[in-house]
Formats: structure tokens, sequence, C-alpha cells
């Protein structure tokens, strides 16, 4: 890149590492933000930026826990001297290389008692996982008194025994006031590079919370969280302005995300009390969240006929079209292939119509099921054939990305579909990205 990257940030991930780089590389990309990843793994990762970030964009992200502003940077190799060669020297080195005193100024004292602050450890590599609560307790008592060398009074919040990592969670961090505080003290520690600084947003599960069950009508069985919902929005390069299509709208779950992103959204769903639901829920929406000059349109119709309902040219869809029958426990591999079997026909019809409806150079993010077997090997569509053969294009989202450093360590780049399956569901997701081209 032509101009410097100074501004620094770690993204804390959610449970989907992959899923969750995916989403803020697009996120990124679609608003013109520069940028390069320095440090990639499956609890953080390091970006490096031209522009300040808004720590608002925590509310744009479904798979982002924390954001982290970098105040430095200290070589990984201090921290396996320090903690895993136990060298008593290089530990005391540390605490002059660590910015405590920036990371201290940050904290305002309180005005009676004690303030609170709390640190989190994250790392790249294993080896780090068994001295995290020592470099925790070591970074928080060094932080303590540099607090007390700047007069201020300081309490360094502690950890349940259970805990299995020195990790605060995001409802922690709200309520005890850290994030207005500047108190959270995050350490990422990477594979070269380990980077030290304040957390300026978190991931506020309440609001997630609140989409999710407190909307007036629910459709728990068949229902598509709040997370993964504005994840596959953010994939669609869903911005202000444009027209978002979910052809399958159920309750709309997708259409909600849509919305806050201030799209022109159109829902889609075969069954009519699918569609009286999603009016019901965008109503809620519009109030709960003081939305203005909102424009969505819902519709009862066949997604195998969307060209019949569409007169829209559209810009993004995301969708989850039916995944098949809710199993009680985990099929064979020849029930698993028919149940794609049948589902196929749909899937194919979807995609030709989809491709009539969108315009050139638009998003497709679809959901399609990833069945589990008793053999232990899954059972997937296979939908990037078929896609191709409609004439869609399939999107690599890290095919852009600048990895300054170890990005041969995974073959992200060449990754067109992510995985998003829980240990206790029988059938999970498979989530794609495809382009139309012309």
């Amino acid at each position: 890149m032509s101009n410097p990257l100074k501004n620094s940030y770690c993204f804390i991930s959610g449970k989907n590492w992959k899923l969750s780089l995916a989403e803020i590389a697009s996120y990124l990309e679609e608003r013109c933000i520069s940028f390069e990843v320095s440090e990639f793994s499956r609890s953080y990762f390091t970006i490096k930026t031209e522009a300040v970030l808004d720590k608002s964009i925590i509310d744009d992200l479904g798979g982002t826990l924390k954001i982290v502003e970098v105040a430095a940077f200290v070589s990984t190799k201090l921290l396996t001297d320090a903690f895993l060669k136990e060298n008593k020297q290089v530990k005391k080195q540390l605490v002059f290389d660590f910015p405590l005193d920036v990371l201290a100024d940050r904290m305002p004292g309180a005005e009676s008692g004690k303030s609170v602050f709390g640190v989190s450890i994250y790392w790249a590599e294993p080896p780090f996982r068994p001295v995290a609560k020592l470099t925790q307790r070591f970074l928080g008592s060094a932080l303590k008194d540099e607090l007390k060398h700047q007069g201020k009074k300081a309490r360094f919040m502690g950890f349940p025994r259970d805990r299995e990592n020195p990790q605060l969670t995001p409802v922690e961090v709200l309520k005890q006031g850290l994030l207005e505080n500047h108190a959270e003290v995050v350490l990422c520690i990477g594979k070269h590079e380990t980077a030290i600084g304040t957390t300026v947003a978190v991931h506020n599960p309440f609001e997630f919370q609140k989409r999710d069950v407190d909307k007036p009508v629910q459709r728990k069985i068949f229902g598509i969280s709040p997370r993964i919902a504005k994840i596959m929005v953010n994939l669609s390069r869903c911005t202000s302005g444009k027209v978002f299509l979910d052809p399958f709208c159920g309750v709309g779950n997708v259409l909600q995300e849509a919305l806050l992103a201030k799209a022109r959204v159109i829902g889609v769903d075969i069954n009519s009390w699918c569609v009286d639901a999603a009016r019901r829920n965008l109503e809620w929406l519009t109030r709960e969240y003081s939305l203005e000059d909102v424009d969505y349109m819902l519709i009862q119709g066949d997604a195998r006929n969307l060209r019949q309902k569409i007169r829209d040219e559209i810009d993004c869809v995301a969708t989850e079209p039916d995944l098949g029958p809710a199993l009680r426990e985990v099929a064979t591999t020849s029930y698993a292939e028919k149940i794609l079997e049948k589902l196929s026909p749909l899937f194919i019809d979807f995609l030709l119509e989809a491709y009539a409806v969108m315009r050139d150079g638009g998003l497709l993010v679809l959901v399609t099921p990833f069945v589990k077997t008793r053999s232990g090997k899954p059972v997937t569509m296979n939908i990037q054939e078929i896609a191709l053969s409609v004439g869609f294009e399939t999107v690599t989202p890290f095919g852009e990305v600048a990895f300054v450093s170890d990005a041969a360590d995974f073959p992200l780049r060449d990754l067109s579909g992510f995985i998003d399956v829980d240990e206790r569901h029988k059938i999970g997701r498979e989530i794609s990205i495809f382009k139309k081209t012309p």
C-alpha cells in the first residue's frame, strides 16, 4: 500500500474466527477503508488501517466481541523468555517495554474509593495457554503499581476460580464500567509481535438478545440468530441505500439486520403466516430503534418465481432456504444424501431466479445444509458447481486482503465457504458467497 497504516487494532473474534475475519474484511472493503492484516488466529486479528476506526462499528458487526486500540507492540520473544522460559530479568524489562504510563493515563481516578480495572490475555499459539493466567497477574500487578505511582487508587479485577482463560466477557466489561473508563487492558500475544492496548468497543449481547427473543413473533426451530444474520448481511456488502432481498425471509431475522444497515429491504416467503410475522417484527424494530425513513416491502410468493414478484434490480441477497427436517438423531449417510437430493431442485430453481433479478456485480450469500452423519463425514450440497452452471462466480472473501505476514500458514485466500454448526445440532450451515457476472 502506498500510504502508511498508522492505526492498529485487535479484533477479538467470536466463536467462528474465519467467518468473523471474512465479515470484517467485507465490511472494511465495502467502505473503502484501506487495511492490512498483520496477525490472524482463532482468538483475535491485528488489523492496521489508514483511517481511525469509529468505535461504533462494533454495532455493525456480528462476529466481533471486542475492538482493542493498540498502544504499543513488543517482541513476542520477550514474552517467550519471560513466561515460557521463566527468565526473571526479562520480566523486569517488560515492565519498561509495556506502555504502562500511557495505559494508566487513560484511566480516570475514582472520586472516592477505588476504581476497577481488568486485564485480558489472548494468544495465537497454544504454548502460551498454560502461562496465560500468570501473564495476566503479572501485567495486572505492574499496571496497579503504575496507577499508584500516578496517585490513582485502583482495584485489579479478578476472575472466578473456574474461569478457564483469563479473559473478561463483553458483559463483564459493560457491567463493570470498564469501557467508558478505558479500564480493560488487553494483551494479544502473536507469533512474532505482541500487541497491548485498551478495549474501545465491545459487542453488546443484550441488543442481540432483544432482537432474538423480544420481537413479537418467534420461530425458534427454524430461526437464524441475529449474529449470523448480521454477518451474512455484511458478507453481501449491504450498505445504506442498497436494495436487499431475502427470498426465504421467514419471520424476518435477516431483514432486521439489513434494515438496521439502512438498506431498502424486500422480503419474500411462500408462507403467508411468515410474511405477516415478518411485517410485525419489522414494525417493532422500527419503533424499538427509532428508525427513520425505513423502506421495506414484504411479499407472499415463491422464491422459485421471483421474476413474477420483483420489479427492483437487486443489489444484494442473503438468505437461508429450507435446510431439511429437524433431526432427532444424527443421520446415516444414505438418509443425509436423500435429504439433499430432495432439496436440490429448490436451490437450483432459486439460483436461476436470483440471477435474473440481481444486478451485475451483485452478491448473493447463501446457506446450504451441512448434514452430520454417523460415519463422521458430513454430507453437503455441491452448491459451488450449481451456482457456476447458472452463471454466478464464486467469491473468495480473502482474495484481495493484504496479509503482511504468515499468510501461507492457512490457505485463507482460496476459502470460498464457511461452516457454522453447533455441537448439539444435527444439521449445520455452509455459507457461500457468489457474484452475478454478466
